[in-house]
């Protein structure tokens, strides 16, 4: 029988909630957890997939769950944007899955079921921002995720997690309580609606300056998106164990931020009213704001020796490319800003699965460490160079391809800043990365360093499945080029 894409909207939301009860219930059975884990996750992926069909053909399946007020609803719509975060979300779940089993039972690591818990409610808070229908939904779930990570970010119960932990919370929560939740208020009082909708809702509601007052609002209030300088929180939160920060990094916080800010573009402002006259001022605004996070991140990135710190302060970055590339406004860069939002989510995790597995096979957390590494971990390391290439935006990775976008968006909009930002932010891409593919497989081992070889198979197996997926989708990015398309309109 066929999947109604309402039913399968459904099942989304209350799969990984369902699988999350199951695997506390499991709790005395490592083996029947994890397998519940992974069950749960692939069905989450069937879910989302009997959905994308019908997205794919025009529809926009949709329902309320509760009217609160006139024009504030918990509602759930589907559209091609959402349809794509969906797909990251659950499709790297069943990786991660596999990966966590290695990397917990490895480093044998305490309250595994807590852990596993949480993550599938965060999943499901995940599901929840990529099918709202209106702001109001997206900012419950936004901030349910917040809270369902804390616990994560501070699994390990130590006094550094503790305060990473802190910062964590309080500057997302913070954020969330002085900027988005007013921008959010303030909209629905002046159009009496916060739903999303093709061309916006704002448009001939404010002047030019409250324009790009609430534009600025938003964007500092979405502080997942970890714009300057409202970005600490990330590199505190790397505290946490490793799968904690792939989530983070490339399944749910971050894309939650980035996907939320192409959202609020699209949608609630609309790209034509942002670029029409005397409103544009606010969207350079934003591009030059974009641009000095991704260079400034990327010039920390260059000086970190700690190899998580290096990739979260890479992720600022690459963050910050869909920022840019959405604030252009032509039809490529924002086809480029939801490409992006997959390139990086696939070539992220894969980075940090392969620091993770380094930490479990070899201790060893500096980049100053890992001369030779990959003549011992030649599979780990092998997905680590792929994953370089992408976040840099060579072929045959699909960050070209988010790239290309951008660029081709950026020549059409003739804003050269752009231009300049991302060629010089490429070159810095490949100062902190590549250097440390040299180290590698180019530097002989440090004298005395221990023998050892790969880490646990299931570890390994999920960052070389997302290091090929990252080459998979250079080659056949039809589905998230057509949904991205579909984003931008005819």
């Amino acid at each position: 029988m066929t999947m109604l894409p309402e039913q399968a909207m459904v099942l989304a939301l209350l799969v990984p909630l369902v699988g999350a009860v199951l695997i506390a219930l499991a709790s005395r059975t490592p083996n029947v957890r994890e397998g519940i884990t992974l069950a749960t996750a692939t069905t989450l992926l069937l879910c989302v997939l009997g959905a994308l069909p019908a997205i794919l053909a025009g529809q926009r399946p949709g329902f309320t769950l509760l009217t609160m007020m006139p024009g504030l609803d918990i509602a759930f719509r589907l559209e091609p944007l959402g349809m794509l975060f969906a797909l990251i979300a659950s499709g790297l779940w069943i990786v991660n899955s596999l990966y966590s089993i290695g990397y917990m039972r490895g480093n044998q690591e305490a309250k595994q079921t807590r852990f596993y818990v949480y993550f599938a409610l965060s999943i499901a808070a995940t599901m929840g921002i990529a099918l709202s229908a209106n702001l109001f939904t997206l900012f419950l779930f936004y901030e349910a995720l917040t809270l369902l990570t804390y616990p994560l970010v501070t699994h390990q119960g130590t006094d550094k997690a503790r305060r990473g932990g802190r910062t964590y919370i309080g500057l997302l929560m913070g954020t969330s309580i002085v900027f988005l939740l007013p921008a959010l208020v303030f909209t629905w009082a002046l159009t009496g609606s916060t739903d999303f909708t093709p061309g916006g809702i704002l448009a001939g509601k404010l002047g030019h300056t409250g324009m790009a007052a609430l534009l600025l609002l938003f964007m500092f209030g979405i502080g997942k998106a970890a714009l300057m300088p409202f970005h600490r929180w990330l590199p505190a939160a790397m505290v946490a164990p490793t799968p904690v920060s792939a989530l983070l990094h490339a399944v749910a916080v971050v894309k939650a931020g980035v996907f939320s800010v192409v959202k609020v573009i699209v949608y609630i402002f609309g790209a034509d009213t942002l670029a029409s006259a005397g409103v544009a001022g606010a969207a350079d605004a934003l591009v030059a704001l974009a641009g000095f996070t991704i260079v400034s991140a990327s010039v920390v990135a260059l000086g970190a020796d700690n190899l998580k710190r290096r990739l979260a302060y890479s992720t600022i970055s690459q963050l910050s490319y869909v920022v840019m590339a959405a604030a252009v406004l032509a039809p490529l860069s924002l086809i480029g800003a939801a490409m992006h939002i997959a390139a990086h989510a696939v070539g992220k995790i894969t980075l940090f699965f392969a620091a993770g597995a380094i930490y479990t096979a070899a201790h060893k957390t500096e980049v100053s460490q890992l001369d030779g590494i990959g003549r011992r971990m030649p599979w780990t390391m092998a997905a680590f160079a792929i994953a370089s290439l992408s976040m840099i935006g060579l072929p045959p990775t699909v960050g070209f391809v988010s790239k290309w976008y951008m660029v081709s968006g950026a020549m059409a909009a003739q804003q050269t800043l752009v231009l300049v930002v991302i060629a010089v932010s490429t070159l810095l891409n490949a100062g902190y990365f590549l250097p440390i593919v040299y180290r590698a497989f180019f530097v002989a081992p440090a004298a005395g360093d221990a023998p050892h070889g790969e880490a646990p198979l299931p570890m390994v197996l999920a960052l070389c499945a997302t290091a090929a997926v990252t080459v998979v989708l250079f080659f056949v990015p039809d589905v998230p080029l057509a949904l991205a398309r579909q984003m931008v309109g005819p």
